[in-house]
């Protein structure tokens, strides 16, 4: 029986689930990790949205898929890169009321952030997409946010999507991360509810 070396290894799976204090590197400066644009495709399927405004748009990988359905209204990021966009911190936003709905991929360390502030400028009855990570389902801070503000949907992806470093695809060789759209309608109250796509 070939003996299989269980210690030394113990990095392998957090570098997997993209724990950045196991990371072989420092995560990209502005947390950017580029969506594959399949996996919108596949949310405009389950859902409806309209007048959207992609506030962390990257390389313009969902705000492509967007603008291909005829839905995206605004584009902007912290960081303007290979698409043209609004150079805008969407975090220090103050006194905007949005009349529309928001789709993005956030950085995951603002993640909490992002909620709160999509929920709290868009409008009665519009929409928050975001793609996160299965696991931001845990965590004490964001039961609480949860608890208040319920999605009013979370789709699990059954198979992989790919989330790549600025955006460059062609180094990935795969993900060991689960990921999941978190899909909000403001002012929901009800118990979220757990569907699957991909």
């Amino acid at each position: 029986m070939n003996n299989k070396d269980w210690k030394g290894n113990t990095q392998a799976i957090m570098k997997n689930i993209g724990a950045s204090n196991h990371s072989n590197n420092e995560r990209q400066s502005h947390d950017f990790y580029a969506t594959e644009p399949k996996a919108l495709e596949l949310l405009l399927k389950l859902e409806t949205f309209n007048n959207v405004w992609e506030c962390a748009v990257g390389n313009g990988h969902l705000a492509n898929v967007l603008q291909k359905h005829n839905i995206l209204n605004r584009a902007s990021d912290l960081v303007v890169r290979d698409y043209p966009c609004e150079q805008l911190d969407f975090l220090a936003i103050d006194n905007l009321e949005y009349n529309g709905d928001i789709i993005t991929n956030p950085p995951y360390r603002y993640a909490n952030e992002f909620i709160l502030k999509a929920i709290n400028i868009i409008n009665t009855d519009n929409k928050l997409a975001l793609l996160l990570p299965i696991r931001y389902l845990e965590g004490k801070a964001r039961k609480q946010i949860f608890r208040t503000y319920p999605p009013k949907i979370i789709y699990v992806s059954s198979g992989k999507i790919k989330c790549a470093i600025n955006g460059n695809f062609k180094q990935m060789t795969g993900s060991a991360v689960g990921y999941a759209w978190f899909v909000w309608q403001k002012g929901y109250k009800g118990k979220s509810i757990i569907d699957w796509f991909n």
